[in-house]
């Protein structure tokens, strides 16, 4: 079946762990008979859990996509990963979207990877839809969510209300309809009954409410509604739609997925009334600042997402932008700024791929047997070349150096992690020169873990693990001043250059200033290169310990040259002599890095929290309230002592604490050489 942009919907289903979302999606499945049977987690047989490593950890790794027909619209449906350690997944889901269903607990409320979500929705303005799950659990309380959701600054509007709680839960109440959908009703129309007497009451007063909620939406509708007191129903969903289109407020929807209860009004929402592609605008970063999604026009489209299948090879997740892209033809990477063919194009349910005639502006499809295609890639006509802007995902937060248990693995070994850091941004590997070591980094401890353990599986490598060392600099505290004459005589020409320097501190991050104060033509101009030369030489070998020098001014103020002997490697071997004189009378001292740390983490473990930041040497920055509970605390930390505080944290918060991790600058250490 084939649908139009404005047919199409595209939503991220995402929350904290152990919310619901892949129970959630299975139901959906289910209830748009695309599937005959809704699988719990616990089986390893969902649609969306399909990779071996998600099947044994009973966890979502990976942002896997399915679609239904829902009221003639097809619905594209992003089941996301609920562990922070797996945050990149989620962003490019968003990426993808226009919208995002957010789960909450009905007694867990907003935790902390939910504020981190919110706040990665929050910078993209991205319209998002609360679903409280659970409603059959003990202690559940709809109304206590709500309150913690507000804690956002936001107005929630509730468009279904449960009947009863925990135990006594029997399904929910649609405002929209003012009718009641009993759990084995499974929120179908035709069985739906009036409103229990006991409910008439709450039931109208958030009636009302999302009445007059749904007449700010639009300044028509805000007319009508002073005019007559109330509005129609499709002027009621027409408010709704553009409220939420424009973030002026937050439906909320309940119900059990473990009942099957409550799903239907919010796909019914999610149909009608959430936005449609085409009222998207896709950032650029080259020429127009960003591009309407729009089926008019020549193709352009972003891969937002590459995985890499055993059988059907390498897979690339295109949202189409403008136009059609169609099997078989040929279209142009801005990247490689070559020509590639498309053959045939598919869109997917989980792992299943589905070969389909055209991609619509605004639907999501797949590519395979790409090499060429990377993450961020734009496709587009040569015609009209784009670049759409990359994924704006986090740094990674934990690193370990590792190298092979065997010698003659080492390349295969290289070769593994390479291709998973194809697949996964978040994840990165290198080299550095300066500690001899090959790093991983990523979002956290189980990252790594599973990436490494995936590797074993495949190819049976062993690996071994220690944590890396710590990219140290150097730097001077005080000007002074060297010089060094370089002879080399060994028959016929010989080697001779002489060179006097003046070194000064720099600012931090300034790095190295090269001055030639050389006057009267005492070192010809030609041998200033190899000077140059000498001074970077000497300053990566270091002085104290052997790490690199940094933030030096170089100045040449005197010298001397021979008509014969003098050239550019003397002149080089002198002046990388003459800093090192100018280090030994200089102040030389050690710099470290440090990092800025944004930590969150309930209220309750803020003081076991600032404690062990002290014993790490933080500076607190900021520290503050973000609702629901939960605190931030903005610090900046050696390097050398967050290392393992993806562990650290995760013991002092019994799990619930995260954090966010990137580069700031060197700072001088009190650190004690051996």
């Amino acid at each position: 079946m084939s649908y139009d942009s404005a047919s199409l919907r595209n939503v991220t289903i995402c929350g904290h762990g152990d919310t619901g979302k892949t129970s959630l999606c299975e139901q959906i499945l289910y209830n748009a008979g695309v599937i005959k049977k809704a699988e719990s987690v616990d089986t390893g047989r969902t649609v969306n859990d399909f990779t071996e490593e998600e099947i044994e950890r009973k966890i979502s790794i990976h942002t896997s996509i399915s679609n239904v027909n829902w009221k003639d619209k097809k619905i594209n449906i992003f089941d996301t990963p609920g562990i922070s350690d797996f945050t990149g997944e989620v962003i490019s889901a968003f990426r993808a979207t226009e919208s995002a269903v957010v789960l909450f607990g009905s007694r867990s409320g907003v935790q902390i990877e939910t504020i981190k979500l919110w706040r990665q929705l929050d910078k993209r303005k991205m319209p998002r839809i609360a679903f409280i799950t659970k409603m059959d659990k003990k202690r559940a309380d709809y109304f206590s969510v709500i309150e913690q959701i507000k804690e956002f600054g936001v107005t929630c509007i509730p468009i279904t209300i449960p009947i009863g709680e925990g135990d006594n839960y029997k399904g929910v109440i649609n405002l929209l309809n003012m009718k009641a959908y009993l759990n084995s009703n499974n929120g179908d129309e035709n069985k739906a009954i009036d409103i229990p007497e006991e409910y008439i009451t709450i039931s109208n007063e958030y009636h009302n409410k999302m009445i007059e909620a749904a007449a700010e939406g639009d300044d028509t509708l805000t007319e009508k509604f002073f005019e007559n007191g109330t509005l129609e129903l499709e002027d009621v969903k027409l408010g709704l739609r553009e409220g939420l289109f424009e973030n002026k407020f937050i439906p909320v929807f309940c119900g059990s997925v473990a009942q099957n209860s409550g799903i239907t009004p919010l796909m019914d929402f999610i149909a009608m009334e959430s936005p449609c592609p085409f009222r998207v605008e896709e950032p650029c970063i080259t020429g127009e600042k960003s591009t309407m999604i729009t089926p008019d026009g020549e193709f352009s489209g972003i891969i937002f997402k590459t995985s890499i299948d055993q059988f059907s090879g390498k897979l690339s997740y295109i949202k189409n932008i403008t136009g059609t892209l169609t099997p078989n033809s040929e279209y142009y990477n801005s990247r490689e700024e070559k020509k590639i063919k498309i053959g045939k194009i598919y869109t997917t349910e989980g792992k299943r791929l589905i070969e389909c005639n055209s991609l619509t502006a605004g639907d999501i499809g797949v590519i395979t047997k790409q090499d060429l295609l990377k993450t961020n890639d734009t496709l587009c006509s040569q015609n009209h070349i784009i670049h759409f802007r990359p994924l704006q995902l986090p740094q990674p937060i934990y690193s370990l150096a590792i190298e092979a248990e065997k010698k003659k693995d080492e390349d295969k070994l290289s070769e593994l992690l390479h291709r998973e850091a194809e697949q996964d941004k978040t994840f990165n590997v290198e080299f550095n020169p300066e500690t001899k070591e090959s790093v991983i980094s990523g979002m956290g401890e189980l990252h790594l873990e599973i990436i490494l353990e995936k590797i074993y599986k495949s190819s049976n490598i062993h690996v071994i693990k220690k944590e890396p060392k710590i990219p140290y600099r150097e730097a001077i505290l005080s000007a002074s001043s060297g010089e060094y004459t370089y002879k080399k005589q060994s028959g016929g020409h010989g080697q001779y250059g002489k060179c006097e320097l003046k070194i000064y501190p720099l600012n931090r991050g300034e790095n190295f200033e090269f001055v030639n104060s050389i006057k009267g033509g005492v070192i010809s101009k030609g041998y200033m290169q190899g000077i140059e030369k000498g001074i970077k030489e000497a300053m990566e070998e270091g002085f104290l310990a052997g790490y690199p020098i940094v933030d030096v001014k170089a100045e040449v103020v005197d010298g001397k040259e021979h008509a014969v002997d003098s050239s550019e490697l003397a002149f080089k071997m002198a002046a990388k002599n003459a800093f090192k004189v100018a280090l030994e009378r200089a102040k030389v001292t050690l710099l470290e890095p440090y990092h800025n740390l944004t930590v969150f983490i309930p209220e309750k473990y803020i003081g076991d929290v600032l404690s062990d930041l002290s014993s790490k040497r933080a500076k607190i920055q900021n520290q503050e309230s973000i609702g629901g509970g939960i605190q931030s605390i903005i610090a900046q930390v050696p390097q050398a002592e967050v290392l393992k505080y993806a562990i650290d944290l995760k013991s002092i918060t019994s799990g619930t604490g995260a954090f966010e991790l990137e580069f700031s600058h060197y700072e001088k250490s009190n650190k004690r050489l051996n």
